[in-house]
């Protein structure tokens, strides 16, 4: 199990046993933003953007730690592994640090001092960089710097060196006895006596000279410094600088270890011996096109930490690469999710929440299948099709009849389609219906967004800016427009966002400025409903999640709340009376609260047993009931690897019920259990089995047909649950019937189908 200890000052927390979020979650990060490299006992220890992965060098495995491990999930800034004390320290960009014990459980240690300190301002908190020296970690923070004992895991003082005792960002420290320097990209470089019991008084710090210094380091009998100008300087004796080098791009990373100092800009790595004399360069790599955040030198090779590509291994005077690189999709800002049995597809284009594209992106698009990533950035994309860009995919649907075949709504450049994941065509106003409107003077691009498949096979998708905003694709190519500006605003409307399709072939879509319309293709009908004060029921038209149940229900989630339109089969009756409606539920007092009040909703899925998953903006993922009568799970990054509150899509595998979570620090997933119904009972299996006795969770008998009835009986035939399927499984808790817990021993599991034609008999041993 992982320890997850909360620090505050000048006193320790007990040690918390924390969750252990592996046996129900898995995490599905990019590496290939390097922000930091460290190095110790035989291991490359690399952060990346919100997680860390490790190579060891005599074995060349890699290992990662992320949310799902304990970490914070959070945007990492610097890390530190101490090979005294075999931990490795991250720092986080608001405050936070944690200090993981390397080994089989690494446990890790939360220290929210900083973060949590209210006389720091919320944008002061950044860690930028960690020295150590006997035992302590200097920490060099955007308010000053602050010392943290590693063997008593606990602070010690926090020192604000600006004048007057003033907060400023501090970038690096560094000793050299009897001082430590600090750099300042505010305050120049000043330093103090490392042992001075005054240290803590601004006063004792002496300004060693004035400017804006990016780094500070110690290499051998001297300070080299480093300053925003791109310039590096030896401090000599009396405090004077004697420029030694000028970078002509931005210096990235500066630092010393093992008496070689690395200097790493955007471009090249550079590694020097003591007296500043150059040992090793790199200006470029044939087969790599890269950008460097950071480097590091160690037994004459350079690592290089790029932004895109992960970490490159490259001897000294050599230009060969080798790539460390963790398994994951291309990126850590996954925008949009869809999910078919097996596979997963991934897109990271997106909009702001006023629909505007800029700045445009070219992110490509991820597929997750059998277990591996396969990644297709946006340059193989326009090399495959002969185009110049495909931006901001933003909506993914996988054509249910061929589960190879995906389509991706550009809200820019048009439809693009995939198969076998391989590009084959982009739809835009050259090839198809699809339309280049102008918009302030200017063409707009092809702006298009929701899409759903109809039974027959039609790709309905929405386009914005047009008053042929509702198009329809048949399977063999041709393409149908619609005119929907009789029942919205047309192309005056801000955007049209999603589309759900109802069991009766409806056609349900959302203009944002006019609420909920739908479309009868049988008989080319329109009707369309509003917000409360022109009797629709919406609690705002601006609509960002559309779902279909089981019992064909439309969940709709809007900017602010959700809603039910219970009845979409008489949308189109002249006579109804239409209107959503609020799910109310009864609080721990009795008293009526509408369920999800104000909440930003960003989507919405129903799984194999009609509950239905809900993603927001600000709290997280909700799990509710078929009914939505009852919370069944809560997520946050507070309880769960999500590693943040801000949840942009949701999808779930209909044949394992692993659902997906895209979030804007990356994609996780949570493995549950609930299946869409086979057709027989022949795949039925129970897990685990046997039940021993450190698993505290339930079991789930999977492979189930739609409303099995499912029977379960200890050896005499005492029966100790009994309850009938909503979708391809179901979970028992191991008790007899939530009274207590059931004795070791065999049990039978007794399924028989709906209509009494099939039944199956599964064992199950506990082990208490």
């Amino acid at each position: 199990m992982k320890r997850i200890l909360l620090v505050f000052l000048l006193c320790i927390a007990p040690f918390a046993t924390a969750q252990n979020f592996e046996n129900l979650w898995e995490d599905y990060f990019s590496y290939v933003s390097v922000k930091d490299i460290s190095q110790g006992d035989d291991r490359i220890f690399v952060g990346t953007d919100n997680a860390i992965f490790i190579y060891d060098l005599s074995t060349e495995q890699i290992t990662t730690l992320s949310s799902v491990q304990g970490l914070a999930g959070e945007p990492i800034t610097t890390i530190h592994y101490s090979s005294q004390t075999n931990l490795l320290i991250i720092g986080y960009q608001d405050g936070l640090i944690e200090v993981v014990t390397i080994g089989q459980e690494n446990e890790v240690l939360k220290v929210v001092d900083i973060r949590d300190k209210q006389n720091i301002p919320p944008n002061k908190k950044r860690i930028n960089h960690f020295t150590e020296l006997d035992g302590k970690i200097y920490i060099s923070a955007q308010f000053g710097v602050s010392v943290y004992d590693l063997e008593r895991l606990e602070f010690r003082d926090s020192y604000f060196i600006g004048d007057f005792g003033s907060q400023i960002n501090i970038s690096q420290t560094t000793i050299l006895a009897p001082y430590i320097y600090a750099a300042s990209t505010e305050g120049g470089i000043r330093r103090a006596i490392l042992n001075n019991d005054n240290i803590i008084d601004f006063q004792e710090w002496e300004l060693v000279t004035q400017g804006n210094y990016i780094a500070a380091q110690t290499l051998g009998t001297r300070v080299l410094i480093a300053d925003n100008n791109n310039t590096v300087y030896r401090i000599n004796a009396g405090n004077t600088l004697q420029q030694v080098a000028t970078f002509s791009s931005p210096i990235r990373d500066f630092k010393v270890n093992n008496a070689v100092l690395t200097i790493s800009t955007a471009t090249s790595i550079e590694a020097y011996d003591q007296g500043f004399i150059l040992k090793a360069s790199i200006e470029s790599l044939p087969d790599f096109n890269y950008t460097l955040q950071t480097g590091y030198s160690f037994n004459d090779i350079f690592y290089l930490g790029s932004s895109l590509k992960g970490l490159l291994k490259v001897p000294y005077n050599t230009n060969q690469a080798i790539q460390i690189l963790p398994d994951g999709p291309l990126l850590n800002t996954p925008f949009a999710l869809d999910a078919t049995a097996g596979q997963l597809w991934v897109s990271f284009g997106a909009v702001n929440v006023f629909f505007n594209p800029f700045p445009l992106d070219t992110k490509g698009i991820s597929n997750l299948k059998d277990g591996t990533w396969t990644n297709i950035s946006h340059d193989e994309i326009t090399t495959s099709l002969g185009v110049s860009a495909v931006n901001d995919i933003v909506n993914i649907s996988i054509d249910d009849q061929n589960p190879e075949t995906v389509y991706f709504s550009s809200f820019l450049s048009g439809l693009l389609k995939v198969e076998n994941q391989v590009p084959i065509i982009l739809y835009d106003d050259t090839n198809s219906a699809l339309e280049n409107p102008v918009f302030g003077g200017n063409n707009a691009g092809i702006r298009l967004y929701g899409s759903d498949f109809d039974r027959n096979g039609n790709l309905w998708v929405l386009q914005s800016l047009t008053d042929d905003a509702l198009l329809r694709l048949s399977p063999n190519g041709q393409f149908q427009s619609f005119d929907v500006s009789n029942i919205s605003g047309g192309r005056d409307e801000l955007a049209y966002s999603k589309l759900a399709i109802s069991r009766e072939g409806f056609v349900f879509f959302s203009p944002v400025q006019t609420g909920l319309a739908a479309f009868n293709p049988t008989t080319n009908q329109f009707r369309a409903i509003g917000a409360d004060d022109t009797g629709g029921g919406l609690p705002s038209t601006d609509i960002r999640a559309l779902a279909f149940d089981a019992q064909n229900r439309l969940w709709i989630g809007t900017l602010r709340g959700l809603r039910v339109l219970f009845n979409p089969g008489t949308f189109f009756s002249n006579t109804a009376d239409v209107s959503a409606s609020a799910i109310i539920f009864a609080d721990d007092e009795g008293v009526g609260q509408e369920l999800l009040f104000e909440q930003t909703i960003t989507d919405i899925e129903v799984d194999g047993s009609n509950n239905k998953w809900i993603a927001t903006a600000s709290s997280g993922v909700f799990y509710l009931s078929a009914n939505g009568q009852q919370t069944l799970l809560r997520f946050t990054s507070e309880n769960s690897p999500l590693p943040s509150d801000n949840v942009q899509d949701i999808a779930v595998d209909p044949f394992t019920g692993e659902v997906y979570f895209a979030t804007i620090n990356g994609l996780v997933s949570y493995k549950g259990t609930s299946t869409a119904p086979r057709d027989t009972l022949e795949d039925v299996f129970v897990f685990p089995n046997p039940v021993r006795p450190q698993y505290q969770g339930a079991v789930t008998i999977d492979g189930l047909t739609a409303r099995a009835n499912v029977k379960i009986t200890d050896l005499e035939g005492n029966l100790v649950f009994q309850q009938t399927s909503q979708g391809g499984s179901i979970t028992w808790d191991t008790t007899a019937f939530g009274k207590y817990k059931v004795a070791s021993g065999v049990y039978f599991v007794l399924i028989t189908t709906e209509d009494a034609l099939e039944t199956k008999i599964k064992k199950i041993m506990i082990i208490r």
